[in-house]
């Protein structure tokens, strides 16, 4: 009995054993396959790309990349001029379907940084605080005007400048810094004569194409009207569309329109109302006239006037605050 016993007890502790040299086994294969998959997770996240004109493969980021069209990689910049004669024809191609999707994109306006309610940038709903930098919505500079401090500014609390000269030194100070729309509130003085400065169309014009550069879609737009009516340069319709379709992939909806009355002129009707289109639905009165007369001509469709007509009015809701309803009665602007 006691060697049965001792037996049994012996069995008993090889198979504890054998069973904690298994688990042993089994931890060590998961650590195995734990450290591949890892491994095989790293090479996934390194982005590899393939050479267009020798055929190499390289790490995407550490590779040469067409500046126009960003659709192919080569591993150095002799193998990208290498290439290009034959890559011309596609990167063309490409570079005009990129724009195209870029002009007929819509763009979400731009909203109060106040009363964050949007605006249709540059429709005159709103203006710009030269001593903040900061485009505010009429409604919010009339509720300021009404409440105790209603000579400050609605966003910074800055008193309203005392002289012409005070007004013009601000809004350099913001062209110090880079700001867009200071260099076109400066462009927009030349072009009218106002503030003391001297009525200078060329400067005006050379000042617009620096606020476009920064950013400032209003100027872009400003630049197109000045070639497309010969103000302060030479008439240049090609100029002028050129500007018009900048400004409108910055979000200038009156540019957008304008561009609708180009094609409409050429006799793109197609492209003139999907122009069109996009700028009533993005709440413009204009745009919507033009996709009445496009409906009443038979080129939009019953559907698409009356998809196009609920994005409007749903737009034009979103737009509308009691403050602005109050300023646009009362005539209160900056």
């Amino acid at each position: 009995m006691s060697t049965t016993d001792d037996n049994n007890d012996q069995c008993d502790g090889d198979s504890e054993e054998i069973t904690s040299s298994n688990k042993e086994c089994t931890s060590c294969e998961q650590n195995n396959v734990d450290n591949i998959s890892e491994g095989i997770d790293i090479v996934a996240m390194v982005d590899t790309s393939t050479c267009a004109n020798c055929g190499k493969e390289g790490i995407s980021d550490n590779m040469n990349i067409c500046n126009k069209c960003k659709s192919v990689k080569y591993c150095n910049a002799a193998c990208k001029k290498k290439h290009r004669t034959k890559h011309k024809k596609a990167c063309e191609k490409r570079v005009a379907e990129l724009h195209e999707e870029q002009l007929f994109k819509e763009i979400e306006p731009e909203e109060c940084p106040l009363c964050l309610v949007p605006f249709i940038n540059g429709n005159k709903t709103e203006s710009f605080k030269s001593c903040c930098g900061k485009i505010i919505c009429n409604g919010c500079i009339h509720a300021m005007k009404m409440s105790e401090g209603k000579d400050l500014c609605a966003f910074c609390r800055t008193p309203p400048s005392s002289s012409d000269e005070e007004d013009l030194s601000r809004v350099r100070q913001l062209m110090d810094k880079g700001n867009g729309e200071a260099f076109c509130l400066l462009a927009g003085l030349y072009s009218r004569g106002r503030m003391g400065i001297p009525q200078d169309y060329q400067k005006a014009n050379e000042l617009y194409l620096r606020a476009g550069e920064l950013g400032c879609d209003e100027a872009y737009y400003n630049l197109g009207h000045s070639y497309h009516t010969g103000t302060g340069v030479e008439v240049n319709k090609k100029k002028a569309k050129h500007y018009y379709e900048l400004a409108t992939m910055g979000g200038n909806v009156e540019a957008r329109h304008n561009l609708g009355a180009v094609e409409a002129m050429a006799r793109n009707n197609e492209r003139a109302m999907r122009h069109c289109i996009i700028a009533a639905r993005a709440g413009h009165e204009k745009g919507l006239d033009g996709v009445k007369i496009g409906y009443n001509h038979g080129i939009v469709t019953k559907d698409e006037y009356a998809t196009t007509l609920r994005a409007y009015h749903e737009r034009q809701k979103e737009m509308k605050s009691d403050a602005r309803g109050k300023a646009e009665t009362l005539g209160t602007f900056s």
